[in-house]
């Protein structure tokens, strides 16, 4: 495995470009993610299986590259794979590029059956009962190497869907509901 590459320089770099997207949200996420390839390395640390993908060329989604980032967020409990919202990996793609690295994206969490979500709402209060995990519109994870509060400022300045940050467990929560954060 190679070292994560993470220059604090690249951060602070596109840390003034989040400033400056700031000031004209309604650019920011759709100038970050427009019109070039995405790609990611994605590993689930429950089944510790890994894959690095092309999900978009840069016109439009490769159906069978999702459908092998669907497997890796299954719910690994019941072997249960849904259909992700790929606007997910477009945020953790724009999310990279504000960082300023391209390092393995460890899962924690993806899509969660409903028993797999009650089990879990019933062991701690930190999980809905309506987890939008059960929809395939949520998703856990850090980024290998990069701090934890990089990696939620980033999402914050994304201005898109909800961040949720986790510092004790070790991990940020995404996804494509409405903006709102804790």
């Amino acid at each position: 495995m190679t070292a994560p590459i993470y220059s604090r320089r690249k951060f602070l770099q596109n840390s003034l470009f989040v400033l400056g997207a700031a000031a004209l949200p309604s650019l920011s996420f759709a100038s970050l993610i427009q019109g070039s390839p995405r790609a990611l390395q994605m590993s689930n640390i429950h089944t510790g299986e890994s894959l690095h993908t092309q999900y978009f060329d840069g016109r439009q989604y490769q159906l069978s590259e999702l459908q092998k980032i669907n497997h890796l967020c299954r719910d690994f409990r019941q072997n249960e794979a849904h259909n992700m919202d790929k606007t997910l990996f477009d945020q953790i793609s724009a999310i990279q590029q504000i960082i300023g690295c391209d390092n393995q994206v460890q899962i924690i969490s993806g899509f969660r059956s409903s028993a797999t979500n009650k089990m879990l709402s019933e062991r701690s209060e930190g999980v809905a009962k309506k987890s939008l995990h059960m929809l395939g519109k949520a998703i856990d994870f850090r980024i290998e190497g990069v701090p934890l509060a990089d990696v939620r400022k980033a999402a914050l300045s994304l201005k898109t869907g909800g961040v949720g940050y986790y510092p004790k467990s070790n991990f940020i929560h995404i996804d494509s509901g409405r903006f709102r954060s804790w």
